[in-house]
Parts: structure tokens; sequence; C-alpha cells
């Protein structure tokens, strides 16, 4: 966090725990909420319903201590620089965040509002504005005592000034210093602050019986059920997805005037959504849950048995897999007649390649493509590859290989029209068709790995490393495992990076341009091991999506 933001958010939250200093007789040793994940529906009860999303972020030192068992030296010194530079903004106020925050603050909630309607003497008739949506913060008190102490501290601070105000019987405490006043109050177990005085009125009103967030129709299901995850740090829950998007385009003229009815129509497909970011043994995990509208899904993901990673080699560098590329192209199409530039850009892409190629798009490229599909990086230090030092893999599996034969039959035909020798070679005992540059060797080639597995190989040595079958395949190398174990199964496919061999990929290309990897950045990404992303449909009423930044543990300093 830069000193900037710490000068901006440190004197915000401090104003509003000043307003504690007034209230003595509201003091009582109960303790409040305790700042971890199950603290956001008690939260959420004092955030007016009219809030179209709300961010709770957890103060429970166990789940944040959890990063502490990763990274290598390097990345240490590094966080621990951005840890004593936020400590010196605060500083800066005379704030240490764990002396005086860390004791009392139990969770804090962030919901966005619509924005406050502009005064005629504001409005500009000939110019829209984009307005801004307003932001509440709800801040939990898991110890009173101690917040107390902490605005008693800021009392003798004379750079902030306060004065109260009476509202329906309640004190709103205006605190002001450098910049926009803050107001705040104390509701129950909360203290609530904005800079906008009409939402902390609200939020009183709210705690008295009026609409509250979590009362908001679909906001209980994401508030209870969330998402599940170890050392939850924070959960992001919108009830009503497509209204967010509405609300927050009509306050923007210009998203206003490039989102289609078609498109609104296509985000109502995604009635909610949570989402969250936790921290397990593995590393840093995120998790998305959208509630989906049966009637308007058009795709939706199938389960795949992830046999292309058995058919690739341990040391892939990284993974994209699926299944039914037909399914998804064909749902596409369906769309685009509600998109005329999409329909006709799909249009000229038919006619170019049947055209230049012979080929029909739909049926003789996508047509045949049912099954699971992997699109792989996989490294090499020969022949054409030696330079870049990775080539590519695309396997598809079918229940149409007539189809598809014929498919590669013409593009043969279209390569031997543009002077490229194409010739069969014997890969692992297997029939393979290349595409031959003089000099350079097999630049393309295809070939047939059993009897409705299709692959294609950009680079002589890539064919040779899926024909001919691995010492190793890609699911069982530690990192794949290490990476996509533990996420979500079954699922829709993988993307998959190993970070190390990307390093290498990486630190290659610096040293050929006489460079190197900014230091700060190669610390951080030393400490990676990769990235692993899955998807799901369990049905057509919901889609998930799990990501995990898998890291190293900790080293020794």
């Amino acid at each position: 966090m830069s000193q900037g933001k710490a000068k901006f958010i440190v004197p915000a939250v401090g104003a509003a725990v000043i307003a504690i200093g007034g209230i003595g007789a509201y003091m009582y040793l109960k303790g409040g909420p305790s700042g971890d994940i199950s603290g956001a529906v008690g939260s959420a009860k004092v955030v007016p319903d009219d809030a179209v999303m709300a961010t709770y972020i957890s103060t429970d030192p166990q789940a944040w201590a959890k990063l502490e068992q990763f990274g290598t030296p390097e990345a240490q010194k590094l966080v621990n620089k951005g840890l004593e530079e936020m400590n010196k903004g605060m500083a800066d106020s005379g704030i240490s965040y764990d002396k005086d925050l860390k004791p009392w603050v139990g969770g804090v909630m962030v919901a966005l509002l619509p924005p406050t309607a502009a005064k005629p003497a504001q409005a500009n008739l000939n110019t829209p504005q984009t307005q801004e949506p307003n932001v509440l913060m709800v801040v939990g008190i898991k110890d009173k005592l101690k917040a107390l102490d902490f605005a008693n501290k800021l009392k003798a601070d004379k750079t902030v000034t306060s004065k109260e105000i009476d509202y329906k019987g309640e004190k709103i405490t205006e605190t002001s210093g450098k910049g926009k006043p803050t107001y705040s109050a104390i509701v129950k177990d909360y203290v609530v602050f904005s800079q906008e005085k009409n939402l902390v009125e609200q939020a009183i009103d709210t705690s008295k019986g009026e609409p509250s967030f979590a009362s908001k129709e679909g906001a209980n299901a994401v508030l209870s059920k969330g998402v599940e995850l170890q050392n939850t740090l924070a959960q992001i829950y919108v009830p009503n997805y497509s209204g967010m998007i509405e609300q927050l385009v009509a306050t923007n003229p210009q998203a206003k005037a490039q989102l289609t009815p078609q498109t609104l129509k296509q985000l109502k497909q995604v009635k909610s959504m949570v989402a969250g970011v936790g921290i397990d043994d593995a590393g840093i995990r995120m998790k998305a849950v959208a509630n989906l509208d049966p009637q308007l899904v058009k795709f939706q993901y199938q389960n795949t048995d992830s046999k292309v990673v058995s058919q690739l080699p341990g040391d892939t560098i990284a993974l994209v897999s699926g299944q039914g590329v037909s399914t998804w192209w064909s749902a596409m199409v369906e769309q685009s007649k509600d998109y005329p530039e999409i329909k006709q850009v799909l249009e000229q892409a038919r006619t170019q390649l049947k055209t230049a190629v012979n080929l029909d798009l739909d049926k003789e490229v996508f047509g045949w493509m049912s099954g699971e599909f992997g699109i792989a990086a996989i490294p090499s230090d020969k022949g054409i590859l030696a330079p870049v030092g990775f080539g590519g893999a695309m396997i598809f599996h079918t229940s149409d290989r007539k189809t598809a034969e014929g498919t590669f039959t013409k593009l043969d035909t279209w390569a031997k029209s543009q002077r490229v020798n194409v010739a069969q070679a014997n890969l692992g005992g297997k029939n393979i068709t290349e595409w031959q540059v003089p000099g350079q060797g097999a630049v393309v080639s295809h070939g047939w790995l059993d009897d409705k597995t299709l692959f294609v190989a950009l680079g002589g040595p890539i064919a040779e490393a899926i024909a001919t079958p691995p010492s190793q395949s890609l699911d069982k190398s530690d990192s794949f495992k290490a990476i996509t174990g533990s996420l979500q199964k079954p699922n829709g496919g993988y993307f998959y990076l190993d970070m190390d061999k990307t390093m290498t990929l990486v630190n290659r290309f610096y040293s050929a341009q006489k460079q190197t990897v900014p230091a700060e950045a190669s610390a951080i990404l030393a400490s990676i091991k990769g990235f692993g992303v899955t998807a799901a449909s369990p049905d057509k009423s919901s889609s998930q999506v799990e990501m995990l930044l898998a890291l190293k543990p900790k080293t020794a300093k």
C-alpha cells in the first residue's frame, strides 16, 4: 500500500472511531465481531438494500498468517518492505496498525451504492458526466475498550477536527482534516463511515429495521453460502449481477452508449455471483460461483476425462484443455444472430476460408471437434525451435475421423500450392505428415495417435515428442499434480502454467536482448510454482471457476 493511500484510509478509519469516544454509556464489555469471514452476514445487516455489491475483508490474523509459510528470502524481503511502507504511511499520522487498529478491528465490509443524483446547479446539460458510485464502509468492533483507547488517542490529534450531528436521536460525527469530510456513526457492533452523510443516515435507518443488503433478494444465499475456502481473506457478493451492471452503466454515459441491448441480454444469464480468495497449504486459491438463468444459458461446460493430459510429455510448459469445441462454436454462431458485427465477421471468415482452401468453416473445421482438446507449449532446443526454446501442439479427440482427415487433405493440398514440401514420415511407429521448409525441416506436422486422436505440432521436435510415448506423461509430473491436483473435479478442463519452465524461457529472451529480469519481479516469480485454473457447470443453473496460484514453501533466509 502506498503512503498516499495509507494517509487517506487511516484518518477515515480513525474518524469513524472518534464517534465511540462520545458514547461512553454504550461501551460494555461484550465482544463484537471476531473479524473472520463469518462476520459478513452481520455486517450486511447494516448496509442499505440499494447496495449493488459488497466486499468483506477478513481481519482474522490466523488466516493472514498462513501467507508466511510461502516465499523465497528475496520475496519475503519485498513483502516486508511493503509492510514497512504501509506502516510508515500510518506512522506519519501517528498510528500503528499492530498497536492501534489490529486489537479492535473485526472485519471490514466495503459496499458499493448508486451515486448520489447531481443537484440541478451542478449538472451540465451539454456534457453528461460520469458519476462515481458511493462507498459505505462497515468496520466491526471486536474489542470496544481497545477501540475507545484508539479514539482517545485520535482526539489528541490537533490536525483533525470533529463535530456531532443529531440524526433521529443518533449521533453522526463529521470529521474534517485534509480533503473532504468523513461522516461516521456507531451502529450496533459496527462503525459505519462514508464521505457521503446520507449513506451513514441510511445505515442508521437500516439498523432500525429498514431493508438491508442481507435481506435483499438473492443476497442471503450468496452471503450465507459463500464459497468453500480455507483461511478466507475476502469475499465479494453480487446478488443481482445484471442489475449491478445496468446501474453502473446508467451513470456512465460513455459505457451506456457502447452497451447494446443484446449485450445486456447476455449479462442477464448471470443472476448472482459470489467470489472469494483464501490461503491453504498449496498457495493462494480463488473461487467464483455464478447462479445462472437456465432459460438464457446457451453454452454449458462439458466435463472432461483429461485424457489429453496423459498424452502430453511431463515437461510441458503450459496447457489449455477442454471439451466440445463444436458445441462452443455452435453456441457462438447462435448468439451472433443478435450481433450484426460478429455475424459479419463470421461470414467473412467463412467466405475467405472457402475461397482460399475450399473448407467449410462450420463443418470441416469446427464440426468434427466434438471431443476433448488440448493446446500446449512444449520445450525444445532442437532444429527450428532452437532460437525460441519451445514449440506448440494441439490434440483433438473426435468421433468423426473421416471429416477430420478430409480437412487435413485439403490443407495439405493448399500447402503444396504455396510451394511447401509435404512429405510422409514415421515417428514412434506412427505415420506423420510434415510440411517441410528447405533448411529448416518440418515446421508443421499432423497425424493420428490412435483411431480417435488427431494431433498437430508446430516444429518437428514437438511432433516427435507427441508421437513417441513420453517416459513421463504430464499427468504424472510432480509440477502438474502440485498445481492442478487440488482443483475441483470433475471439471471442464485446465489452464496450467509451470512458472519455473516459463522463467527459463523469459530469462532466455532477456539474455538475447542483453538484459535481465527486474530484481523485484524475479524475486516474486521465483516464489511461484505455477498457475492452475479450471471451470465447471454442474448444471445449467450454475457455473464455477477455481484458480490456484501455487506457491513454493518458505525457504530459510
